[in-house]
């Protein structure tokens, strides 16, 4: 039994809903996630027509729209820690995620110029943001990956969120080399999570840098006067099974007519943190956030 309640599910299954996006992390990932779930994927749209077609067809959905524009003008779609919230842990002192793993390159990651920032490090900045809020100062210093081809400046990333009213200091480490692991060197993928809080500690690792990404993530955490860490069961893994929670909630927010705990205006806050992280690393020093404009 799990000390802490499962993601809201929806009781309304029949909301429809439209995907942007047919690349890999959909049609593998969010796709078989929501079939999962019994959500009622309604419509695609993708700036290639023909990957979404393709997607479509494997996956059952009945609408392709010819661009993004036309999916969010279809008036029949919606369009858009229990730790630290139960307060087991205490005020938050220290957090960090530390990314070892070689991930899934995309073609048109080229295009970006980014290996890490911009393709996996927002993901991790984007779950700080949702523990701990967005901070007041970020430092980010970056080198590139040796073994990325195209060019780029971040394929190793170290980041220092700090935060004024609480003291609360958070490092991300992004790593995509990891060592020669694809050169013949044993390898040592992982993505492990720690918040230190002034009652407990929680630590966990992200199954999907495993072989294979199904594999389940795992979590221990404990509190003052405890003789040992608790240690919860996970049956389910990063990827897919975490998408349907994320849009779970979504729905749930459209049923109750509540703002959702992620919401675009929200994902703009993640997006300044991670430009504010290109600015540190190009100019070699501290930015705030909020001075990054839209």
């Amino acid at each position: 039994m799990l000390p802490f309640p499962p993601p809201p599910r929806p009781q309304n299954l029949n909301t429809k809903i439209g995907v942007l996006g047919s690349g890999f992390i959909v049609s593998d990932c969010h796709l078989p996630s929501y079939r999962k779930a019994g959500f009622n994927v309604a419509a695609i749209a993708s700036r290639n027509h023909d990957n979404a077609a393709k997607v479509a067809s494997a996956h059952g959905i009945n609408t392709v729209c010819p661009t993004f524009e036309a999916l969010l003008a279809d008036p029949s779609l919606q369009v858009a820690s229990h730790l630290l919230e139960s307060g087991q842990l205490g005020a938050p002192v220290f957090a960090t995620i530390d990314m070892r793993g070689i991930p899934h390159w995309q073609p048109w990651q080229a295009d970006t110029g980014s290996a890490s920032l911009r393709i996996m490090s927002i993901h991790h900045f984007d779950c700080m943001r949702h523990w701990f809020g967005s901070p007041d100062r970020v430092y980010c210093s970056t080198r590139a990956d040796p073994r990325t081809e195209f060019p780029h400046s971040d394929g190793i990333c170290t980041t220092i969120f700090e935060y004024d009213d609480t003291g609360m200091r958070a490092v991300v480490v992004d790593d995509v080399w990891t060592g020669p692991a694809r050169e013949g060197c044993p390898a040592d993928i992982r993505i492990e999570w720690r918040i230190e809080g002034l009652d407990g500690l929680a630590i966990g690792n992200i199954g999907w840098c495993q072989d294979p990404y199904t594999t389940p993530s795992t979590v221990r955490f404990a509190c003052k006067g405890d003789t040992d860490f608790t240690v919860p069961e996970l049956t389910e893994s990063w990827f897919p099974d975490a998408f349907a929670h994320t849009m779970g909630q979504l729905l749930v927010a459209l049923e109750n007519n509540e703002q959702p705990a992620i919401d675009a205006r929200d994902n703009l806050a993640t997006l300044a943190l991670v430009e504010a992280a290109v600015l540190s690393a190009a100019e070699h020093r501290a930015v705030d956030p909020a001075s990054i404009s839209a």
